[in-house]
This record gives C-alpha cells, sequence and structure tokens, in this order.
C-alpha cells in the first residue's frame, strides 16, 4: 500500500494557513507603513506622541505602550476598526483589529527609536516581534544558524534572500499566534455577558507583552 505523506484534507489546510499567512504579513506591513482605517501608520503616530511628550523619545515609546494596550482592551474598537472590510483577509475582525494594533505599536516604537522601517532586516525582526517570535527560531526552522544574539544583529548578518524567507515564516508565525491566543474567546461565547470581558482582557494582555518584546528589539542608540 502506498503511503502518502499529504492527504488532500491536510493540503487544504496547508494552504489555507499559506494564504492566512500571506494575508497577515501584507496586513501587518500596511499597518506600518500607512495604517488602516482609522489607525494611523506608525511613522505619524511616532511623530504625534513625540510631540506629545516633548521629543522626549522614551516617554513617547511608553505612551505608545499605554496606549496601544488600552485600544487593544477597549470594548468594540477592534470589530470597529471600518478600514478592515476593505482587506483582502478572510480572517475575523476581532483576530486582524488585534494585530493592526500591535503591528503599528512595534513599528512605532523601532521607527521612534531610529529604526528604518522600509528595510527588509528591520521589516523581519518587526513581524517576529508582533508575532511573538524571534529571529533565532524563525532561522533555525530554515536551517540558518545565528547565535544567541538579540534579534538585529542576528537577523542583518543575513543575506536578504533567507531574510524574506524569514519574513514569510513570520506569516505563519503570525496565523498562530493570533489565531490561537484568541481561542479562549471562540469559547467565552458560549456563557452570555463574558465574551467581550475576556475579549478586552486577552487583546491587552496580548499587546501588553508584545509592547515589552519591541523595547528589547529595537533598542534605543543600536
Amino acid at each position: 500500500m502506498t503511503e502518502h505523506s499529504e492527504t488532500p484534507t491536510s493540503s487544504k489546510l496547508t494552504k489555507a494557513t499559506d494564504r492566512a499567512a500571506e494575508q497577515l504579513q501584507r496586513l501587518t506591513l500596511a499597518s506600518v507603513d500607512r495604517g488602516i482605517g482609522p489607525v494611523t501608520g506608525s511613522r505619524s503616530y511616532a511623530a504625534d506622541r513625540l510631540t506629545h511628550a516633548d521629543g522626549d523619545v522614551e516617554e513617547a515609546v511608553r505612551r505608545v505602550v499605554r496606549e496601544s494596550v488600552a485600544a487593544a482592551g477597549a470594548a468594540g474598537f477592534i470589530t470597529g476598526l471600518g478600514g478592515l472590510v476593505t482587506l483582502p483577509v478572510t480572517l475575523p475582525a476581532s483576530i486582524t483589529g488585534s494585530l493592526v494594533i500591535n503591528a503599528r505599536m512595534v513599528g512605532t516604537i523601532a521607527h521612534l527609536r531610529g529604526y528604518d522601517l522600509d528595510n527588509p532586516h528591520t521589516q523581519a525582526v518587526l513581524m517576529l516581534t508582533v508575532a511573538g517570535s524571534s529571529a533565532q527560531a524563525a532561522a533555525s526552522e530554515l536551517g540558518v544558524k545565528v547565535g544567541q544574539k538579540m534579534a538585529m544583529q542576528a537577523i542583518e548578518k543575513l543575506p536578504v534572500k533567507v531574510v524574506k524567507a524569514i519574513n514569510r515564516k513570520a506569516g505563519t508565525y503570525l496565523v498562530a499566534k493570533y489565531g490561537t491566543q484568541r481561542s479562549l474567546v471562540t469559547l467565552s461565547k458560549a456563557v452570555p455577558g463574558i465574551g467581550g470581558v475576556v475579549g478586552g482582557a486577552v487583546d491587552a494582555s496580548l499587546t501588553r507583552a508584545v509592547g515589552a518584546a519591541a523595547k528589547k528589539a529595537f533598542p534605543l542608540g543600536y
């Protein structure tokens, strides 16, 4: 009897995951570059918050994290992102909305601390940070050893071809992160009255963790 490495069902699942990964990758970079719906892009958000912080970069960073956590946890904010309906993204707005906020936050922190958001190396670290993974883990899955360095040090040593492959890998991490993290929210819908509360708590907690990771991934004065 001949064994097949992939059944029709698993093949469809893989293709669906790949499509979602590509969509979330594009959504992440779009959120950083130009913003989505009412959520402005990272550069303009950074400029505005730096002005409010009287030019103090670190105060602006702290404010960005605080505001992002509050926005992610606010009831109705995530699903109220009208701009999402115009995107070629088939995942629920509750998932993509959380991703938009986190991506914009990480991009803003990177920009405030002097990193080029158009640089593919920066983009790779940014997406991995939003996805809750690391440069080391992504490179390892591709058969590349980068050592135990901080994210930017690890990534910038790699050829652009490898970095682009890491970007694609980051897309699958995004699917896993934003799908799995919200499983609790899906289950909570069976209990009337607590779905929104649980959803806000999960989103706020995730955003807080991503913000802390972003401050480590993009150190000031690097």
